[in-house]
């Protein structure tokens, strides 16, 4: 479960807002694996990396912590620990490879099998 942590706040969609605690979460994950059996960053963070990159507004403290920022950092300080994180690999992550070392719900789902359509409840 995430821990938001955060106010709502005009100046940031709610979404980017919460795509941003998600990696905030799973960023502290990764770092608490040791280095020499850390996956590549997932590569799903270079978009809201980039799209964060001139946000001024304050991160949450606990966030802070999480990226291993002085309390009041903001989201593009985020955004730049997160690209400088990133900007090493030479070979983009495979999806769920980070996952895949954690317990993760993605990976839960990554591992359903597939079902068939049911196309029945939509009459032609």
């Amino acid at each position: 479960m995430l821990s938001s942590g955060f106010e709502e706040g005009p100046s940031m969609h709610p979404a980017a807002k919460l795509q941003f605690a998600r990696i905030a979460d799973e960023f502290a994950r990764w770092r608490a694996i040791a280095e020499p059996e850390r996956p590549p960053a997932p590569a799903w963070w270079w978009g809201p990396a980039f799209e964060m990159r001139d946000t001024a507004e304050p991160l949450p403290s606990n966030w802070c912590r999480r990226f291993r920022l002085a309390d009041g950092a903001s989201f593009a300080e985020a955004s730049a620990a997160l690209r400088q994180t990133l900007a090493g690999q030479a070979i983009p992550s495979w999806p769920y490879d980070f996952s895949r070392l954690i317990a993760s719900t993605d990976s839960d789902v990554r591992d359903l099998p597939v079902q068939p359509s049911d196309d029945s409840a939509f009459p032609p």
